[in-house]
Order: C-alpha cells, then structure tokens, then sequence
C-alpha cells in the first residue's frame, strides 16, 4: 500500500483510547473525594469532642436542614445515599438530634425533623462548608476551573447512571 492510500487517522481515535482510565479516574476521585469529606467532618466534630453521632448522620441532619420529611424521601431527595437509613435515624433520634411522629396521611410512614439539638449540629455543618468554601476558593484551589462547570459534568453523569438504573427493567 502506498503512503498516499493510507486511511487518514481518526482523529477522535486517541480521545476515545484515553476515555476509559479518565473514566476509571474519574470513578476513584468520587468514592475518595466522599471518603475526604466524610474524614473533614469527622475530624470537625472529634476537634469539638462531639462523639454522639458520626459524620454520616451529621451529614443527613445538614440536608435535612429546615425541612420535614418521610424516611423513604430522604434518599428520594438526595438528602441520605447509604443502605441504612433506619439505623441512622434511629440512633438520631434516641440521641435528640431528631423528632419522629407518625405521618398524619399515612400511618406506616414517619415524618422526620430536626430538634433544637439537631439544628446545632446544621449551624456546625454550615459553618464547616462556608469555612471550606471560602478557603477553597481565597486560594484559587481549583485554578481556572469554575464549579459551576464541575457540577454540570457531575450532574450530567448522574443523569447517566440514573437512566441505566431505570432502564434495566
């Protein structure tokens, strides 16, 4: 074959070799960035000798925040991602974090909320993010990189899994 009858290259070729380790990067930067925020609060609350409760559970009474809700919309919303939701309430609840009433409309669901306890630890947890936040971005951290643009990528990707999830039935 002859120099000149050779097939251009796909010039998409390459990109696509370099898609899947990007892909297996972006994989372990998720699982470790979630290891690294749940060590930050972790460490937050051992520096203030709050010993009650981990930082999972710290996490969830932040998301839930002002609002009310059931347990099963806890994940539903977003606001609690592991397998153990009953636990964790519970213990939230046996620790005074949380307030628990049976659902008005529906009696086999609860209705969740926070206590004047559990809003400390909000207040905590919204102080921690707002430091991070600030030092995150006074020391241009993240570059040119705007998280805007970070979150429009991640979202997209939720999306993504969220549509395979639903369609494998």
């Amino acid at each position: 074959m002859s120099p000149e009858a050779k097939v251009a290259p796909n010039p998409g070729a390459a990109a696509d070799g370099d898609f899947m380790p990007s892909f297996l990067e972006t994989l372990a930067l998720v699982e470790r960035l979630h290891r690294l925020l749940l060590d930050v609060v972790k460490d937050e609350f051992e520096r203030l000798g709050i010993i009650d409760i981990n930082s999972v559970q710290a996490l969830l009474l932040f998301n839930v925040g002002d609002h009310e809700v059931t347990a099963g919309e806890l994940r539903s919303r977003g606001y609690y991602q592991g397998s153990n939701v009953s636990y964790n309430l519970k213990k939230l609840v046996d620790c005074g974090y949380m307030h628990h009433q049976k659902c008005t409309v529906d009696r086999r669901a609860v209705r969740v909320r926070l206590t004047d306890k559990g809003r400390k630890i909000w207040a905590i947890m919204d102080g921690l993010f707002r430091r991070q936040a600030e030092g995150l971005h006074e020391r241009e951290a993240l570059g040119d990189v705007r998280l805007a643009d970070i979150n429009r990528s991640l979202r997209a990707l939720e999306r993504f899994w969220s549509d395979q999830i639903r369609y494998i039935y």
